[in-house]
């Protein structure tokens, strides 16, 4: 342990970046992230409203979708508000506490979503390999076990993370150099050694989103392997096409991670503003376009939400007509 000083060089609080150059612009920048939030919002409560109401979706791939559509609001909710409270603001200053629980819950809804979408990969390929046995296999009972091992999974390696934070002393520099606060970023400002810290997020990693992304790859090998071996040509193009939304959240989801990892470890040094802009895509991006993807590209929930909003609007008139 590296013996520091702590006599008035110990920071209780961190500030976070904005983006780096354009602070005479914040408020502009503001509303386009301000419809983000609101699109986000909407978007992934009317997916989750739309199959808790509705029986005919309480199958696997709709219970998997709300699953991802909670993940997403969980994760914009820990984002979006200090982001808008940069740029509205001018306000970048987190307590250590403060800064800790974002971590926590960032890093926590990231795993969460990326055990969601390893999921539904398998969902995928047991609907494509084993039709026949989708819903035998795919039972209430596994989907429910399933969502508890993700909780379970991500709770046992994020839990840590907070508290081996607390035995580190931060001096020399506060600022970060993200919009939020990210565990690698913090433990960069930390004059005692983060050993321990960084060999443990490293295993959190590859032990969750590295290890989640290698087996969504086997899974659409073998899906390959199936659709490859149909005899006719609009099988397999039905097949595939079951498929569109899943891979637009997962290259949504891993691509921005896989660049900012790649290029924090291996690259050039590059201006801050580029990993600034790879995070922010990686955190606000995928719960913006992921419900937008799956309304598009999925008719039974872009019915039910038209029949929904349908059913609401007749309810307002007919109180209407009645008063």
């Amino acid at each position: 342990m590296l013996h520091v000083n702590i006599t008035n060089s110990i920071f209780s609080t961190f500030l976070v970046t904005g983006i780096p150059g354009l602070e005479a612009v914040y408020i502009w920048i503001a509303i386009p992230f301000c419809a983000m939030f609101l699109i986000t919002m909407v978007g992934n409560m009317t997916i989750i409203i739309v199959i808790w109401r509705e029986q005919t979706l309480h199958v696997p791939m709709y219970l998997f979708l709300a699953m991802l559509a909670s993940s997403d609001l969980g994760l914009s909710l820990f984002t979006f508000p200090t982001l808008l409270r940069i740029f509205l603001l001018n306000d970048r200053e987190l307590t250590t506490t403060a800064c800790f629980t974002q971590m926590f819950f960032i890093h926590t809804f990231q795993d969460l979503e990326s055990a969601i979408i390893l999921a539904m990969a398998f969902d995928r390929y047991v609907a494509i390999s084993h039709p026949l046995h989708y819903h035998s296999i795919l039972t209430d009972t596994v989907i429910a076990k399933i969502g508890l091992a993700i909780v379970v999974r991500t709770l046992t390696v994020q839990v840590p993370l907070p508290i081996l934070l607390k035995r580190l002393y931060f001096c020399h520099s506060n600022v970060l150099s993200h919009s939020y606060c990210l565990h690698p970023d913090i433990i960069k400002l930390s004059c005692s050694s983060t050993t321990v810290n960084s060999i443990f997020g490293l295993f959190v990693v590859l032990s969750t989103m590295g290890l989640d992304f290698l087996l969504i790859l086997l899974s659409y090998a073998l899906i390959l392997k199936t659709v490859l071996s149909m005899a006719s040509h609009s099988g397999r193009l039905k097949a595939l096409n079951t498929c569109i939304s899943h891979l637009c959240a997962v290259v949504l989801f891993f691509t921005p991670m896989i660049c900012l990892s790649m290029l924090h470890r291996f690259g050039p040094r590059l201006p801050s503003h580029v990993y600034v802009t790879l995070a922010n895509m990686h955190f606000l991006i995928p719960p913006v376009m992921n419900p937008i993807v799956y309304v598009v590209k999925t008719k039974q929930i872009r019915d039910k939400i038209q029949k929904l909003f349908i059913r609401k609007a007749t309810k307002k008139a007919q109180a209407l007509s009645i008063t």
